[in-house]
């Protein structure tokens, strides 16, 4: 059995393995701190955001911070099972391989 097929598309992209990344090891991350992270535009980002909060991998807090409006984002237990099968995928996949 070819594991490559266990792998979940939607992680396919760097900049979506790296926001899962950063969300499974920190309760929260505020939107600039994943920018500067993960070094990208708020543009590419902000769409890269809204496909995880699309397959419900990630959760999207709004509030404030005085009068500045502070948006965070936090993994929900979709998300981070989806994202403990894609790696246990790629460590079968590396296995495999071998």
């Amino acid at each position: 059995m070819n594991p490559i097929g266990n792998l979940n598309k939607v992680f396919e992209s760097r900049i979506r393995l790296g926001v899962m990344s950063v969300l499974m090891v920190n309760e929260e991350v505020s939107f600039n701190d994943l920018k500067e992270m993960l070094e990208v535009t708020d543009g590419n980002l902000a769409s890269h955001l809204g496909t995880l909060e699309e397959n419900a991998y990630i959760k999207v807090h709004k509030g404030f911070i005085g009068r500045k409006t502070n948006t965070t984002y936090s993994i929900t237990k979709t998300g981070e099972k989806a994202f403990k099968g894609h790696l246990a995928a790629l460590e079968a996949m590396i296995k495999f391989s071998q």
